[in-house]
């Protein structure tokens, strides 16, 4: 099977967990809007609550009904990928579609998180090949750069300086490699504490059941 083919399984079965009269967290992403199409398909009695302005025009387009975080602050469900999915933990690495300062706020709004991915995804230890995504503020993000860079962690400016790419919040996003991730938390706390920084894209204890599509089939990993 294709990538764009174990996309597709993931996220059909992820749709099963849908049900009529939920609230759902609609994910940002290739595989989000697969699952998103599948699910307008079944013309589900439900509110969509979308994580960028993107995954809000397609599912408007699909005729799918949507609501804000504000109208609708708790959620049934959160459905959405991940670029990378610790084996052990469940942890996630998200934010290369640069949309994970909304997409960590809805999913911190969900009683479940739901995430699709297939098994190139499935990770023993987070970092490596995927850098992290961290969104900065765009006011003085030179600064912030330094910041991180003098923090060792050799930002690179998503987009570059003549043209950087800009989040729905009006933010950037630098992306951070790293080695090996050998304590998400404590990484977090590190970002968190440098000033400019808003988020950045470790997810951690909050999908509660991972999909795994691969070419055995679908696998699911709970927490």
């Amino acid at each position: 099977m294709d990538r764009e083919a174990l996309k597709r399984a993931a996220a059909a079965r992820a749709i099963e967990e849908v049900e009529d009269g939920m609230v759902v967290g609609l994910g940002s992403g290739s595989t989000a809007e697969i699952a998103i199409a599948l699910l307008a398909a079944r013309r589900p009695r439900i509110v969509g609550v979308p994580t960028s302005a993107r995954t809000a025009r397609l599912a408007r387009s699909l005729g799918l009904p949507l609501a804000t975080l504000d109208e609708q602050p708790r959620l049934d469900l959160v459905i959405d990928g991940a670029d990378q999915v610790a084996r052990g933990t469940l942890d996630l690495v998200k934010g290369l579609g640069g949309a994970l300062l909304r997409e960590k706020i809805v999913a911190s709004a969900a009683r479940r998180m739901i995430v699709m991915v297939d098994d190139s995804k499935l990770v023993d230890r987070l970092g490596g090949r995927t850098p992290l995504p961290v969104e900065i503020v765009a006011f003085g993000r030179r600064s912030t750069l330094d910041r991180l860079e003098r923090a060792g962690f050799h930002p690179a400016l998503r987009g570059g300086t003549g043209q950087p790419f800009v989040t729905d919040g009006g933010n950037h996003i630098a992306d951070c490699p790293i080695a090996a991730i050998e304590d998400p938390a404590r990484l977090e706390r590190e970002l968190s504490a440098i000033v400019g920084v808003i988020e950045c894209g470790l997810f951690i204890g909050l999908a509660s059941r991972v999909i795994v599509a691969g070419a055995r089939g679908v696998e699911v990993i709970e927490r």
